[in-house]
């Protein structure tokens, strides 16, 4: 719990770290990533410090914490944390490093409020910190105890090579060593690191497809511009990368809460993989509920896994899937998604895969429709800033 002096002076100083801090973390990350050139190789994504997500991301995880626990005292944003951690875990992040985090932050932090960085202020927002990276060590601890192994990430070979639409290919690969593999949960993600052109190695979060005993799937959409797609999708059988234990809260355990409420799944995109993986756990259960898949694409040619998520659709007593396609009379229906097509009801759970603005705009239209906001969940596992609105704007309803 925070402590009285620390919470006035929050209070007192919220609004005005609200304001600074995009402009905080990005110094914070530059310098530190200079001196620490090490933790950009397997760890941390240059992508995503060059566009902006991570200092974004970070940003908006330590004011709404702030914010959190001083209208909330006693209690923790347990929903962000643990997805903060998830992420933490699948990229190897050691308890030591928050230390370094702490010192490079802090440094930023008191350039930018000058004189207006007293002890007391310092202070304060030191509490806040390690309240805040306390929780995420607790919780990164159990996700690592809870696996098969005690490895960060361990070799795998590619074993099988399939495109299933423009630019999206299905990487099948089996271990190079005898590292034990944990279950993964239906919507869970790897961390698969590969070797750049310059040597160094950099990560990305894949969704685990369903796949055989003793594999891991993923698929990866090749965007020509970018860094470590056209390196995956250029993988020749035979091939190794290293791949993370499986990660990821956002669980058919998490989404579904009982038995009976229809479940809407909406994808977009590549936003389909981990919808593929929920069809097919759902059909292995032989759910006896309303399963509503709903995808949108620009085409029939450009939907991805259709006939993969097809045949497990229909393996689901009560399942359905509905289409919103570009291409005229491909599709169920021509255009966006419009949700006076569905039969969405304020009892209707939703699970929501693809892009930001899509799932901003999905979000919108549920709610819209009188879902409330704690039925509404979101894939995200990459440095995702509206994982943060999204869950800054439904905590309220759950806690």
């Amino acid at each position: 719990m925070l402590s009285e002096s620390s919470r006035q002076i929050i209070e007192e100083t919220l609004p005005d770290m609200q304001e600074r801090i995009r402009r905080i973390t990005p110094a914070f990350y530059d310098e530190m990533l200079t001196e620490r050139e090490d933790l950009l190789d397997g760890m941390f994504s240059r992508v995503d410090q060059a566009v902006g997500t991570q200092p974004q991301a970070l940003a908006g995880s330590i004011t709404f914490f702030a914010s959190y626990v001083l209208n909330h005292p006693g209690s923790s944003p347990d929903e962000i944390l643990t997805r903060v951690a998830h992420k933490h875990a699948s990229l190897g992040v050691p308890a030591e490093e928050y230390v370094t985090v702490y010192q490079f932050l802090f440094k930023a932090i008191e350039k930018e409020f000058g004189e207006e960085y007293t002890p007391e202020f310092r202070d304060a927002w030191t509490e806040i910190y390690w309240m805040m990276a306390d929780a995420l060590i607790r919780i990164e601890r159990s996700l690592y105890d809870s696996q098969a192994n005690d490895q960060v990430n361990a070799p795998f070979t590619l074993v099988k090579k399939e495109q299933k639409a423009d630019k999206i290919f299905d990487l099948v690969f089996e271990p190079a060593d005898d590292t034990p593999l944990s279950d993964v949960k239906a919507g869970q993600y790897l961390s698969v690191i590969v070797k750049t052109k310059d040597g160094l190695r950099q990560p990305r979060q894949y969704v685990a497809l369903p796949c055989g005993l003793n594999q891991r799937r993923i698929a990866v959409e090749l965007d020509r511009t970018g860094e470590i797609s056209p390196i995956l999708t250029g993988l020749q059988v035979g091939d190794t990368v290293d791949i993370s234990n499986p990660y990821g809260d956002l669980t058919l355990e998490k989404t579904v809460t009982d038995g009976f409420s229809p479940l809407y799944v909406f994808t977009q995109g590549i936003g389909v993989a981990p919808a593929l993986a929920f069809a097919h756990q759902l059909a292995r259960e032989h759910a006896a509920r309303d399963v509503i898949f709903v995808h949108a694409d620009e085409s029939l040619r450009t939907w991805a896994y259709r006939e993969e998520l097809e045949e497990a659709t229909g393996k689901l007593p009560h399942g359905k899937l509905i289409s919103f396609l570009q291409a005229s009379g491909e599709g169920d229906f021509t255009g966006n998604i419009n949700m006076k097509k569905l039969e969405i009801t304020p009892r209707s759970f939703a699970y929501v895969c693809g892009p930001v603005d899509f799932k901003q705009t999905v979000r919108s239209g549920l709610i819209a429709n009188g879902v409330p906001g704690k039925n509404i969940q979101f894939e995200t596992f990459g440095s995702d800033p509206y994982m943060h609105t999204a869950t800054r704007r439904t905590m309220h309803r759950r806690y």
